[in-house]
């Protein structure tokens, strides 16, 4: 009887123990969400982004961790921040973790709840905020990992750096792109990058080796005013849809490819009209019986490395904006353009940072699709244009994209995962032990 009393006092222990355990996972898991709704909470909403606010609340995330700190003002008013965990040896390239600490606007109408409440759903465990995909996630779950890293007496043989930049989602010219090109950036040794990715809709997380070049583009046409009523030959309007009808045609084809399968959606050129500009302005609307002597549109193009970038330009010459139709074009606000050569990172054998990252989601649970072709822009091309490799990555799987999209959300429960999943990269990467690999598989 004794001993039975014993066992069962001793099973009584380990239950309350087992209880314990289990509420302080609960209690650490909901302070790593808090963390995370704090930074969403942020507004770094373009046009006016906060980004002094952003900067001072990731710097209090990293003081726990012993992170050196350092903001950098390359253009006045949009401070990057880098952080660094020191390396063991500080001879071997470094690793550095690229975020964007800007999202883009929204319409709070749309949402089901406010975009910079992040809202916590209970009943899915779903955080509804801009930037919950894009890409706020990803920044916090770099500290997160390096939290439990650290927590798990792990030290790093290179050094990690964390990039927190500026204006991504405006084309990353005052940021990522002077940083890349900056001699400051040379001195870091960088020799692999990781930046955002997109969500997978299925059980594999994608990853992302290059990119569409982007080219914002406005086409304007000129023609003689005139009576509402009266036809006339090549005004402006009609000189505008004829462009838009044969730039709507090639949009087809190219969707046609995408909608047969077997074509990734970052192997067609992608078009998409984002405004339209024509008419005269009235108190009350627009000048119904004038017809207007010039219309604009504006397009978001995505050219794949696989397309003869000068093939496309003189069809825009000769068909989509010619001079003979009084057709100009020119580039769009933040002078996106074509660029001569795309630059990719391998993304096989002959790349050990390809290998290291494939095992190490493998050895978190997880696994890599095929790699692809990114069917937007990232800061990742100005990195690989300087000459270092940088895949595309963010851990969400089992998740519709909704980058730039009404009611934007993560679940909690994958993005305590995705925390994991950088654990074991961060591990795997910053335990890599070769002096090579760092720009010649580029």
């Amino acid at each position: 009887m004794a001993m039975m009393n014993l066992l069962l006092l001793l099973l009584l222990l380990l239950l309350a123990v087992l209880h314990l355990c289990l509420l302080s996972a609960v209690a650490g898991d909901d302070a790593i969400v808090s963390r995370f709704q704090e930074y969403l909470r942020i507004n770094t909403v373009q046009p006016n982004p906060d980004y002094y606010k952003a900067v001072d609340f990731i710097i209090s995330q990293a003081k726990p961790l012993s992170l050196e700190s350092q903001t950098i003002e390359l253009v006045k008013g949009k401070p990057l921040l880098l952080l660094k965990w020191v390396g063991s040896d500080p001879t071997l390239p470094a690793l550095l973790l690229n975020s964007h600490t800007d999202v883009v606007p929204f319409e709070e109408s749309k949402w089901t709840h406010h975009p910079l409440q992040a809202h916590v759903d209970h009943t899915t465990g779903n955080i509804y905020a801009r930037g919950s995909q894009d890409m706020k996630c990803v920044g916090m779950q770099y500290l997160e990992a390096i939290r439990k890293l650290q927590s798990s007496g792990f030290h790093p043989l290179r050094s990690v750096y964390l990039s927190f930049v500026p204006d991504e989602e405006i084309g990353g010219h005052d940021g990522a792109e002077k940083f890349a090109e900056s001699d400051f950036f040379k001195t870091l040794n960088i020799a692999i990058v990781l930046d955002e990715g997109l969500p997978s809709p299925t059980e594999s997380y994608r990853v992302f080796y290059g990119e569409r070049s982007p080219w914002w583009l406005v086409i304007k046409a000129k023609g003689p005013p005139g009576h509402g009523a009266k036809l006339y030959d090549n005004s402006a309007m009609e000189n505008l849809l004829k462009s838009i009808e044969s730039i709507r045609r090639f949009r087809a084809s190219q969707f046609d490819l995408l909608k047969a399968g077997g074509t990734a959606e970052g192997d067609v050129v992608n078009i998409n009209m984002v405004f339209l500009k024509a008419g005269t302005p009235s108190p009350t609307g627009f000048v119904m019986n004038l017809q207007p002597s010039e219309a604009e549109a504006g397009f978001d193009i995505r050219i794949p490395p696989s397309v003869d970038a000068e093939a496309l330009e003189r069809r825009l010459v000769e068909e989509w904006a010619p001079a003979s139709r009084n057709m100009s074009f020119e580039l769009g606000q933040f002078k996106q353009k074509l660029t001569g050569k795309q630059f990719l990172t391998a993304a096989d054998d002959s790349n050990p940072w390809w290998g290291l990252l494939e095992n190490a989601v493998k050895e978190a649970g997880g696994r890599t699709s095929k790699p692809e072709i990114f069917p937007a822009s990232t800061d990742a091309r100005y990195f690989r244009k300087a000459g270092v490799p940088a895949f595309g990555f963010s851990p969400i799987s089992n998740t519709p994209s909704l980058l730039h999209d009404h009611n934007e959300y993560l679940g909690k429960a994958e993005y305590l995962k995705g925390i994991d999943l950088y654990v074991s990269i961060i591990k795997a990467y910053a335990s890599y032990e070769s002096k090579s690999g760092s720009r010649d598989e580029l």
